[in-house]
């Protein structure tokens, strides 16, 4: 439609509505389009985007010719069923609805024998594919992509008759519920350019009959159930393939070391296939328009050969991690923005260099050696498009160089598990893009630098398992307020948890665990709003190779990036946090796991703990809490992690179908009755004999608690006289604090709980 006519131009000259686009009526909601029934020369109507839930019984009205419609666009209309007015259009050949809320498929639909184009992906269909697809027959472009439709897939192709079948182009069935294996009578789509099977139930081998598709471009079969040996026979007419994706199978490629391919791909995806001989193919040489490589988890072996260092020029992304690849990783020359990964390998030696213009670089789980300043401090002078860097797990040592401060556009470095030393650099602090920086398990120290505040940024900060000291600085809370993750854990950092850390209300993960906090737990924890708030308003962490370490249910666990975004825990644990638990916890009603043992917590367990619904491990255990057992707590029905055990907790445990079925060494060390113990309560006459506190040994405590609280006052006198001069030096005294630390925390522990 021209621009310069109205839409009330158009009502009063219907006969020059050949072609209306209602582009302004997007993404609104529009009650009534009856108005268009007076459009008598109508063919093609394009509404994507206008919300039509109210207003598609224009289709009803009878003025107009519908016979005359050729062209029909409704994607993205809101529509929850198609309108059966599009029954009349008997001339229809291309009908998109996609990206709608329909459910079902009309039978009147298979009617439509003009159609050549039919696209109705991103919808909630479900049911059975029928076999009236066959009635289609003009088709030529089928999508039903992104469904929930089941059936056998055999059966879908064999529905369509040979006349059908010898004319489709585009077959699109990804993100469905079909299953069976695939039919080897593929000879009748001899015109099929674009088939997508992917992200189905499809088991069996791979039919050899793939090979006669000659007009074959796009090729999709990945994430299915495939299994069996694919050889040189599959690819034998396949010579306009271009995109070859059957990645997430069982499948084996045998190929002979001088097989030279019908075919020049632009991309090759075989993740979790099995290469025979299990080793890079010599006929990818012959692929000079490759542009994405990628063979994870394909079992090759032995050194990267000489010829993929040029080759690699070509590619914009390499994917060859977790493999058994060996030896020293050359310089790799690379296209622009080019992707990297090379993890979970055996390489060794030092570093590569790389080009400027890689934008994403994995060489974690490795054994890289040697030292940062190689990799990040050459030619420094070009810049640098890398965003994401990994190189966690390896074995490098020295210190972070000060020269990272050239490498602007870094949004994620992983440096964790190596053996680096030293501060945390100045040179962090120019790095005004990072979101997700990982340090942990290294032998990094001193205090948190306060430059670190200017990466505002940050959505992930792990830097557990290290030797930093001092105090959680308040800056944390008020200059990285897009904080989601902050593990601080095993470290030594002491005083108070700072009240300004409840200003991080994006935080679901908070693990301040095995330090030397003392104070008592704020009072503020309800501004935690992630933890208030289901997971489905948290934002999400938005790159797909990000993880982060969490330790729940006693064990440490690595989630990817979309479990991440689901995971809401808090970790206190191991430090000398005294005082009552404050109410405010029961607010956090969105908490999977929380644990607060080995700490000098008294008072009573909240009674709204039951509030928090979603828990699934909760650890108390190791406190002096008191009292009852909160009967709410018969309410969580996802806990399936308890532990309560060596505190002073009194009376009957909760009746709940989760409390009974734990273990009795939830519950041991207390003077608690009823199962799942063996205590009866009925036979206690009020009282429970007390069990012996493992914690102690089970001595006479109060005893034992003055002698070491004198024998470690006169130890400490004497070794603060004789090395006194020794903590002058910045390691000794590091050590001599972490010493000190341990030995108050354990007296101070006897003396609170004993007096």
């Amino acid at each position: 439609m021209s621009s310069s006519f109205t839409l009330l131009d158009i009502c009063l000259s219907p006969r020059l509505s050949v072609v209306l686009d209602l582009g302004d009526y997007s993404e609104r909601e529009v009650e009534s389009l009856q108005w268009i029934s007076g459009l008598s020369q109508l063919q093609h109507l394009d509404m994507s985007g206008a919300n039509l839930s109210k207003a598609s019984d224009w289709l009803r009205v009878t003025n107009t010719r519908p016979s005359l419609v050729e062209n029909l666009h409704m994607s993205g209309c809101g529509l929850y069923h198609i309108p059966g007015g599009i029954a009349n259009m008997t001339n229809l050949k291309f009908l998109y609805l996609d990206l709608n809320s329909i459910s079902s498929i009309p039978k009147w639909l298979y009617r439509l024998s003009h159609l050549q184009s039919l696209i109705l992906s991103f919808n909630f269909f479900h049911g059975e594919i029928s076999s009236s697809l066959g009635n289609l027959t003009s088709i030529v472009n089928l999508d039903i992509s992104w469904n929930y439709l089941n059936g056998s897939v055999s059966e879908i192709f064999e529905s369509f008759s040979r006349r059908t079948s010898g004319q489709i182009e585009s077959l699109n069935l990804f993100g469905n519920n079909l299953s069976g294996q695939l039919t080897d009578k593929l000879d009748n789509f001899e015109k099929l350019r674009d088939l997508d099977l992917s992200n189905n139930s499809i088991s069996g081998p791979l039919p050899p009959s793939f090979g006669n598709l000659s007009c074959l471009e796009y090729l999709s079969i990945g994430d299915n159930n495939l299994t069996g040996v694919v050889s040189q026979l599959h690819f034998t007419n396949l010579t306009r393939l271009v995109e070859f994706d059957a990645r997430g199978n069982s499948l084996t490629l045998e190929t002979t070391p001088h097989w030279l391919p019908p075919f020049q791909l632009e991309m090759l995806i075989l993740d979790y296939w099995h290469l025979e001989p299990s080793e890079l193919p010599m006929w990818l040489q012959s692929q000079t328009q490759l542009r994405v490589l990628s063979m994870p988890n394909t079992r090759i072996s032995g050194t990267i050969p000489t010829w993929l260092w040029n080759f690699s020029s070509q590619l914009e992304y390499i994917d060859l991690s977790e493999n058994k690849l060996y030896g020293e990783v050359r310089i790799f020359r690379s296209s622009p923005f080019s992707e990297i990964f090379l993890g979970s390998n055996q390489f060794n030696g030092s570093l590569p260099l790389v080009s400027s213009t890689v934008g994403l670089l994995d060489l974690s789980n490795s054994s890289f050696s040697g030292t940062l300043f190689h990799f990040f401090c050459n030619n420094n002078s070009e810049p640098k498009a890398l965003s994401f860097l990994h190189l966690g797990n390896n074995l490098l040592s020295g210190k972070i160089p000060e020269c990272l401060r050239n490498w602007k556009k870094l949004s994620a470095v992983n440096l964790d598990s190596n053996n680096l030393i030293g501060n945390i650099p100045r040179s962090l602090g120019y790095l005004h893009s990072l979101q997700y920086l990982h340090l942990r398990k290294n032998h990094l120290h001193g205090e948190l630098p306060p430059y670190l505040k200017k990466c505002t940024y940050l959505t992930i900060l792990d830097l557990s398992y290290n030797k930093f000291l001092g105090k959680i600085p308040m800056w944390i809370g008020t200059s990285l307020s897009n904080l989601r993750v902050l593990s601080l854990r095993s470290n030594q950092f002491h005083g108070h948890i700072p009240y300004k850390l409840c200003d991080l209300t994006y935080l679901q993960i908070l693990d301040l665990a095995h330090n030397n906090l003392s104070g008592r737990m704020p009072r503020c924890l309800h501004n935690f709003t992630a933890m208030t708030i289901s997971s489905e308003n948290t934002l999400p962490i938005d790159s797909l190779r990000e993880n982060a370490n969490v330790v729940t249910k006693g064990r440490e666990v690595k989630y990817g990036s979309s479990l991440l975004s689901l995971a809401i825990i808090l970790d206190l644990s191991d430090n000398i946090i005294s005082g009552e638990i404050p109410e405010e916890l029961s607010s956090l009603i969105c908490l999977q796991s929380v644990n607060l043992s080995y700490n000098l917590l008294s008072g009573r367990i909240p009674p709204k703990i039951g509030d928090m619904r979603r828990l699934e491990s909760l650890d108390l255990s190791r406190n002096q809490l008191c009292g009852q057992i909160a009967p709410s707590m018969s309410r969580l029905t996802f806990l399936s992690a308890l532990n309560l055990s060596y505190n002073n907790l009194t009376g009957e445990i909760p009746k709940s179908t989760q409390l009974q079925s734990l273990d009795q060494s939830s519950f041991i060390g207390n003077k608690l009755c009823g199962p799942p113990l063996e205590v009866n309560c009925s036979n206690t006459n009020g009282t429970v004999p007390p069990v012996a506190d493992q914690k102690h040994g089970g001595s006479d405590l109060l005893e034992d608690g003055w002698f070491y609280l004198s024998l470690g006052l006169g130890f400490l006198f004497g070794f603060w006289s004789v090395l006194g001069s020794l903590l002058l030096n910045l390691p000794w005294s590091i050590v001599f604090n972490r010493f000190l630390n341990s030995i108050v925390k354990k007296l101070y522990g006897v003396i609170v709980e004993h007096f």
